[in-house]
């Protein structure tokens, strides 16, 4: 299995092993595009992003493993975005830091969050998005 989709199942694990403020089942996709009416239900995907290598010593890479976090759900109202973006926040607390259990070697290394809310979902569907890109590193 490759280096990049090990990690994005160990986030996947992790995130559905974790206790948040509202109950989710983190998934692994390539490609998260659902129906509207697919996201009256809180969808949170997992999807590798990419992955950079740089040399380590002669003999070895680093290999920095991107994974994207995506939350996505049709919301009713504006307050639900609140609620929602706090989610992506303790997601992001309950990776950061931390190692994998299901990958114990790769070590954390950042995570980016863009966009907090893609305006054009909320404009055009009513929908919210929020992206969250963590990324490990791991030397072969």
């Amino acid at each position: 299995m490759s280096t990049l989709i090990a990690i994005a199942d160990a986030v996947t694990a992790s995130l559905n092993a974790g206790s948040f403020g509202q109950p989710f089942n983190a998934e692994r996709l390539y490609q998260p595009a659902f129906e509207l009416a697919d996201l009256a239900d809180l969808k949170v995907s997992v999807v590798p992003k990419g992955v950079t290598i740089a040399t380590a010593s002669r003999d070895g890479s680093y290999f920095d493993c991107a994974v994207d976090v995506g939350i996505q759900k049709k919301i009713a109202d504006d307050a639900e975005i609140d609620g929602l973006v706090d989610l992506a926040e303790e997601i992001a607390d309950h990776l950061r830091m931390k190692r994998l259990d299901d990958e114990p070697e790769a070590v954390w290394l950042s995570i980016e969050h863009e966009p907090v809310v893609a305006a054009e979902h909320l404009e055009q569907q009513r929908a919210l998005t929020s992206i969250l890109t963590v990324t490990y590193r791991v030397r072969r």
